[in-house]
């Protein structure tokens, strides 16, 4: 039997932890505050939110690590739940990314590019056209950067990086150097905020469910996974990339979130989440350094979106051909570009679903249930940290993950407790996620007839 075909390792430890950190800092740090002001109506809690859900998200990479470093190949998680669980769950892993985590999560980042530059060159676009049209044509473009090679996508993330990371220090040295700012702002809640009313479980639900937003922020740390097979000496630098990558983004997060609450009262926050196209980080530097300065983030916005679009096409993909390769997608996604060495039709294929999303106008909905059904399956992995210890305890392990088993037993309950909680408080969208999900059921019967012997 002629032997499945395989991707190059060509990336390099920097490379992967600039595609972590790119997938990441997309449109969230911008723009989640206003909402979670709303519901928290305190900057403590706020700051609070987002330290804990970066602390959770880090424990997740580091737990996820463990995994990365046995299993380096393409597809992540999803040769993960082969090795532990069976292949029927690892098909509905991949089935739910590509129905409605992973192209849901790019239609977004695109629609939001889309938008902050129709509002930047002030389009008239009532009808939607004008955001549709451009966030399609930008999902078409930055797919033909992927399928054009790992490196030449990769070396778009580096450049962009480079850019937003010189502006994000920017921006900050301006925030905290404004004589408008007050370190008085983190300690002064609403009128509104009643201390007493919110404690106990009350708290814990209110934390939960404004950690959905920081959680979209700092979604993505586990798709560096998906390029097990083209990082160089993957059993080392999957588990540096996955720590180190997301370790820097919940210092990034922080310093940003800050610096908001010390340029703008509580109040003033909340205003913005009640006032239609209003962006946080925009109005904050408006503050400061006039049109200029709110220009000047409206184009980092466009830049981390349109890198966080770029990096996601780039790594997603890899997911679908690995699906395909062990037999349980279309056989037509396992190709390799003879020229550029990339899963090639897997990013057509994903392309053009996330292409559909964008025009059908259903990505909003589908991104409701994104955090939902990501906290599943980051459950279920680090869970499988717990099961492999105990049933192969001599399994080669290049990386062992930090304060086990403590760090992989407390995400697990974390996992759970979110998914509980969601489905309380959030029952339609939590119920809608397990139904798209659960549409793989008959495609898997179909692909499991199809080759009985290989599954």
């Amino acid at each position: 039997m002629k032997p499945a075909p395989k991707l190059a390792r060509v990336l390099s430890l920097p490379t992967a932890i600039v595609l972590v950190i790119s997938v990441m800092v997309g449109s969230g740090v911008f723009k989640k505050i206003a909402p979670m002001a709303d519901a928290l109506q305190s900057p403590g809690l706020i700051l609070l939110c987002w330290l804990l859900a970066g602390l959770v998200s880090l424990a997740g990479a580091l737990t996820n690590a463990e995994m990365a470093g046995m299993f380096p190949n393409s597809g992540g998680e999803y040769i993960y739940y082969q090795k532990v669980y069976n292949r029927f769950f690892a098909f509905i892993y991949g089935w739910s990314n590509f129905t409605v985590v992973k192209t849901a999560a790019i239609s977004a980042l695109a629609h939001i590019f889309a938008q902050s530059l129709v509002g930047l060159l002030v389009l008239d676009d009532g009808a939607g056209f004008w955001t549709k049209g451009i966030a399609s044509a930008l999902i078409v473009l930055l797919s033909l950067a992927s399928y054009r090679g790992i490196r030449f996508a990769g070396g778009i993330s580096w450049v962009l990086m480079c850019v937003i990371l010189l502006t994000i220090v920017g921006i900050t040295i301006a925030g905290f150097s404004s004589p408008l700012g007050s370190f008085d702002n983190l300690s002064r809640n609403s009128p509104a905020f009643d201390g007493g009313a919110i404690e106990g479980m009350v708290l814990v639900k209110a934390l939960f469910i404004a950690s959905l937003g920081a959680f979209w922020g700092y979604d993505g740390w586990n798709n560096i996974a998906f390029l097990g097979e083209e990082i160089k000496n993957p059993q080392r630098n999957l588990p540096l990339a996955l720590g180190l990558g997301t370790l820097f983004v919940v210092g990034l997060y922080l310093l940003l979130n800050v610096m908001y609450v010390y340029v703008l009262p509580i109040e003033e926050l909340i205003a913005l989440n009640q006032t239609p196209g209003r962006i946080a980080a925009v109005e904050v530097i408006r503050r400061v350094s006039g049109s200029t300065g709110a220009t000047l983030v409206s184009v980092l916005i466009l830049c981390t979106t349109f890198n966080a679009t770029n990096s996601s096409i780039l790594t997603s993909a890899r997911l679908y051909y690995a699906m395909a390769r062990d037999g349980l997608f279309f056989s037509t996604v396992a190709r390799i570009h003879p020229r550029f060495q990339s899963p090639s039709v897997s990013i057509v294929w994903q392309g053009i679903l996330a292409v559909v999303l964008v025009w059908s106008g259903t990505f909003d909905q589908l991104t409701d249930m994104l955090v939902f059904a990501s906290f599943i399956f980051y459950g279920s992995t680090a869970f499988g940290v717990l099961l492999l210890r105990r049933s192969q305890p001599d399994l080669p392990r290049p990386y062992r993950v930090i304060g086990y088993p403590v760090l992989p037993v407390v995400f697990c309950l974390f996992c759970l407790t979110l998914v509980v909680i969601t489905l309380i408080e959030q029952p339609r969208e939590a119920l809608m996620g397990l139904g798209l999900i659960a549409t793989g059921i008959p495609f898997y019967g179909f692909w499991y007839r199809q080759k009985p012997g290989k599954l």
